[in-house]
């Protein structure tokens, strides 16, 4: 009981902290525990609406890509630690093909004046199918024979993983890109939506048409694969093979086809989801890891294999890193945002302490 209570108190605090307590910096000085990146919620709901649209829109992208790997890993239970690789392998494909289309040579990125909506839908389609092919291959040759392995599983996607990431460091960008660390991060261009503002009618917030769009490609594949999942004959194969695998295959289903299927569609988002993150900002060496954690943690929090789960803990861990980055305090030298990430760990560890099923996780 003291654990609830402990835990409500501090969500309490810190509901209370973002709508009342919270106060924007001194134009002065350095400001105290109470000075945030903007004022309270009450002083400044223009911001608030602003952080929390961030977050939503956020949300979208971290559902596009942990829904594939929920599809793999929490459906299929195989333990694909490439999916981060798969990501990042679709950013530099969309890009190169975004840069042929449009007949530019290298740089960091094009004009979103020079890009019209084809020349983005176009290399997202290329980037996803080229990306599905290769995880086919992955399942066919290295994991359907190791099925229910789950260690094997990990160590054989690890190599992939580290060999794609290699590969793509190697041989992408062909020209151009600005140079970090052992690669050279490129961005995808939007077709001039980034620079397009909506006026979404509250407190005078105009918010970009690109985070917006963003939001709308999770909601409608959150659709899609709800109606894939569960009012196909496919999907139902799939979620009968994952609860019982010999009595699916002995009633002479090809349970490996799905399964099959299953892990082509879930490489495919993770494409998706690597056009629209390099879009939105940039992909560079080292952004495999990150996504791969960025999928795992979602995957935890929500519980494996719900794509409610999923929404759920895309919305959640965007949250706590979006509002952290913002209204942690900034008393001294910027004394506290940097520390954002860890809440984002605290709020998984919140969760497994009473779900370690994941609040939609199904138990055993």
């Amino acid at each position: 009981m003291a654990p609830r209570v402990l835990v409500g108190g501090l969500l309490l605090f810190v509901i209370l902290y973002i709508l009342v307590i919270a106060d924007p910096p001194p134009e002065i000085g350095t400001g105290n525990w109470r000075t945030t990146t903007f004022g309270s919620a009450i002083d400044d709901p223009g911001s608030f609406f602003a952080v929390l649209m961030d977050a939503v829109t956020f949300a979208g992208l971290l559902f596009v890509v942990a829904s594939g790997f929920s599809l793999i890993f929490g459906l299929m239970r195989v333990v694909n630690m490439a999916h981060g690789s798969f990501y990042l392998l679709a950013g530099y494909i969309a890009y190169e093909v975004q840069q042929e289309m449009t007949g530019t040579e290298g740089g960091f990125a094009i004009s979103g004046t020079d890009v019209n909506t084809l020349e983005w839908v176009f290399p997202l389609l290329i980037a996803a199918v080229v990306v599905a092919v290769v995880g086919l291959v992955v399942q066919q040759l290295l994991l359907s024979w190791n099925q229910g392995q789950d260690l094997r599983q990990a160590l054989i996607t690890i190599a992939v993983s580290v060999i794609v990431a290699d590969q793509i460091i190697a041989h992408f960008p062909r020209s151009g890109g600005f140079q970090i660390g052992g690669g050279q991060a490129v961005s995808m261009t939007w077709p001039g939506w980034t620079e397009r503002r909506v006026d979404l009618q509250l407190w005078g917030v105009e918010y970009s048409l690109a985070r917006l769009v963003m939001l709308a490609i999770g909601v409608a594949v959150g659709l899609a694969l709800y109606l894939w999942l569960y009012r196909t004959k496919t999907g139902m194969v799939i979620r009968a093979g994952v609860d019982d695998r010999q009595m699916t295959s002995a009633i002479g289903i090809n349970i490996q086809k799905a399964f099959a299927i299953a892990f082509v569609v879930g490489a495919a988002l993770a494409a998706m989801g690597g056009v629209i993150g390099s879009s939105q900002a940039s992909v560079g060496a080292g952004q495999d890891a990150q996504w791969l954690l960025n999928s795992l943690v979602v995957v935890i929090i929500g519980g494996m294999g719900s794509l409610i789960g999923a929404a759920a803990g895309s919305l959640l861990y965007a949250g706590v890193l979006t509002f952290s980055a913002s209204y942690l305090p900034l008393a001294g030298d910027d004394c506290c945002t940097q520390y954002s990430i860890v809440l984002t760990f605290a709020l998984m560890a919140f969760v497994l302490a009473f779900r370690p099923q994941g609040l939609f996780g199904r138990a055993g």
